[in-house]
């Protein structure tokens, strides 16, 4: 079975899906309507479309300039660059928090993490977003 060819437009059709989602979480995070299984959620969701904001960006490059890159980082350089975020060391922390945030280290960084995502990280998002449609469009 053939699976469907991966588009720059596709890719930012699934991210904007689950800024839906993300969107929604941090709005009951600021609300104070969250506990701990919806926290779990929310930093689960802000993953996904963290990755899903890479690869729309991944795809970006390599439709307009057959560009591949090898990480994260030089794609968030690149694309700040080329103007498709608008703050660089914001979303190369981004990066680095999803770094420092694993399940597997015993270190409580889920306050931390949930409190980024909603000052910084989600309105960061969000500019991608209107950038990338605006770029598409």
């Amino acid at each position: 079975m053939k699976t469907p060819e991966l588009t720059c437009e596709k890719c930012f059709e699934d991210f904007k899906e689950s800024m839906e989602e993300l969107g929604s979480l941090v709005k009951d995070a600021e609300n104070h309507q969250i506990d701990s299984r919806r926290q779990k959620r929310l930093i689960r969701s802000f993953e996904v479309t963290h990755e899903l904001a890479m690869n729309t960006i991944g795809e970006y490059f390599r439709k307009n300039r057959n560009t591949t890159f090898s990480g994260s980082r030089d794609a968030t350089i690149e694309a700040f660059n080329e103007n498709l975020i608008d703050d660089g060391k914001g979303w190369l922390d981004m990066i680095i928090d999803r770094i420092k945030y694993n399940p597997l280290y015993p270190e409580d960084f889920d306050t931390e993490l949930i409190s980024n995502i909603r000052k910084k990280y989600y309105r960061l998002l969000l500019n991608f977003e209107r950038i990338m449609q605006e770029k598409l469009d």
